[in-house]
């Protein structure tokens, strides 16, 4: 049942509505009022006449190639009906040639944009030069990024001792060389093997592989894959009297998200992250952070936990450095790197030139002083459409969190139904943790961009929550979205 509105509120409601604005002109169907059309087809007419992007019917271009195509993928998602073919910016255009104001940006991995000029020449330019060697060979590249990362970190105020980078291909690769890179101290320290567990937290993300997998603990998702890696073990999140008992001698490893992007946009305090980076001095762990959603500019500071004042001896980045190119890196002390000799670690595919170059020429652009100045501004022009929405539905909106431009917004009943209204109106959002729509644009969103796709989801909940249609729900918007 969707919460409902008092007649004052829904009047109040109501008459805020009839002042948004959506990217096309509505068109009211009165055509088909006296028809005799089956009542399903007058629906689907009448839906057709309201919304700006009503989902592909079933006789599209869109649902012939998803159709065509679906029996050939094993089947480890469900999309909404849009298929994408087209990028600029902040929208995405599908192949029915619609608009969408694009609030997701490929999960906070198109920081940059849509097909960004300057990556795409970079990308252009270094596929025409070369594009992959292996790591058998030295290339200009590689340690040009690594060293990029290194210096760019320090610069920022973030993991003061950062010395070394190693460049792979996703988060859950740079997370699995982590963990691999956390085993090996503890064996370093403790050769008997007793210093091998590592401690995650509930609600964190890490990845897919078995390695990341085991310390994302969430029986879903853990259960049809298990038994998981042994030694891992897991907190709660923000727990500071916890700690002692949670991280032992036994521990090797502590691997945490300053801001838990999957688990609900839920932010570390720095009592907490300071609590633990002692925690972990005190009985010889390294401490991992893994800033994989939420760094790279996306808090207005290059790294989420550079305000903390909490340095990691190791930190995990992915997703926006590579604008789209898939790419990650571990990025280590030196405390941690004289414990990795050759052969303990490798990759085919990572630190290939192509990919270097653009993430290269990314990350000097994401920690720019000039694009991470502006991120506060945006933020608060995102809580200020927030606030409003409170005022609207005081019974429904409960809780905005997050910082900068990865931020979330806790309903009282599932937003899977909200996604799929501001999608038939031309606005992309996605979910995450339990009842919460999380926002992660482009950095390059504008303000006016802003007030655009958030009056449409104003118009989104009103449909849902305020005149009580019926809205089918949005499935599967989140990395590890239930089945």
């Amino acid at each position: 049942m969707a919460l409902r509105l008092s007649p004052q509120r829904l009047a109040a409601t109501v008459a805020r509505s009839r002042q948004l604005s959506t990217f096309k002109p509505r068109f009211a169907s009165s055509a088909t009022a006296t028809s005799n059309l089956p009542p399903n087809l007058k629906d689907e007419i009448e839906k057709e006449a309201s919304l700006s992007n009503a989902d592909p019917p079933s006789d599209s271009q869109t649902s012939r190639l998803v159709n065509e195509h679906l029996e050939y993928m094993v089947p480890t998602y469900v999309r909404p009906p849009p298929m994408f073919q087209k990028g600029e910016g902040c929208y995405l255009f599908d192949v029915e040639n619609r608009m969408y104001l694009d609030m997701t940006a490929g999960i906070a991995v198109n920081a940059l944009g849509h097909c960004d000029p300057e990556v795409t020449r970079t990308l252009s330019h270094q596929a025409q030069t070369l594009v992959h060697t292996s790591n058998l060979y030295h290339n200009p590249w590689t340690g040009a990024l690594s060293q990029l990362l290194v210096q760019k970190t320090v610069e920022s105020g973030a993991m003061k001792d950062a010395s070394r980078a190693f460049i792979c291909n996703s988060g859950s690769e740079a997370n699995e060389a982590a963990i691999k890179f956390a085993r090996k101290v503890g064996k370093k320290l403790e050769p008997t093997g007793t210093k091998h567990k590592l401690v995650s937290f509930h609600n964190s993300f890490h990845g897919r592989t078995m390695g990341a997998l085991s310390a994302t603990p969430n029986p879903k998702y853990q259960a049809p894959f298990g038994p998981m890696v042994p030694g891992f073990e897991y907190g709660t999140f923000n727990d500071i009297e916890g700690l002692d008992k949670l991280v032992t001698e036994e521990t090797c490893g502590v691997l945490i998200e300053p801001i838990q992007g999957e688990g609900g946009v839920n932010v570390a305090t720095p009592e907490f992250l300071d609590a633990l980076r002692a925690r972990c001095d005190e009985v010889g762990a390294v401490l991992i952070f893994d800033e994989i959603q939420c760094g790279l500019g996306r808090t207005g500071s290059l790294w989420a936990h550079a305000s903390s004042g909490v340095h990691p001896d190791i930190m995990t980045t992915a997703k926006a450095l590579g604008n789209g190119f898939p790419i990650g890196a571990t990025i280590v002390t030196d405390a941690v790197s004289d414990k990795i000799v050759t052969g303990d670690h490798g990759t085919t595919f990572g630190g290939n030139p192509l990919g270097c170059r653009v993430a290269h020429h990314i990350l000097t652009r994401l920690s720019s002083k000039e694009l991470l100045s502006e991120i506060p501004s945006k933020e608060r022009r995102f809580r200020a459409h927030f606030d409003r929405m409170r005022d609207m539905f005081p019974d429904i909106v409960k809780e905005v969190r997050g910082k900068g431009l990865l931020l979330g917004l806790q309903l009282a009943s599932d937003p899977s139904p909200v996604v799929t209204a501001a999608r038939e109106r031309g606005v992309l959002v996605i979910t995450c943790g339990t009842n919460t729509l999380r926002f992660v644009p482009p950095l390059v969103i504008s303000e006016a961009e802003i007030d655009r796709g958030m009056e449409v989801l104003e118009e989104a909940m009103l449909e849902v929550f305020g005149k009580g249609q019926k809205v089918d729900k949005t499935p599967g918007q989140q990395e590890m979205g239930s089945r």
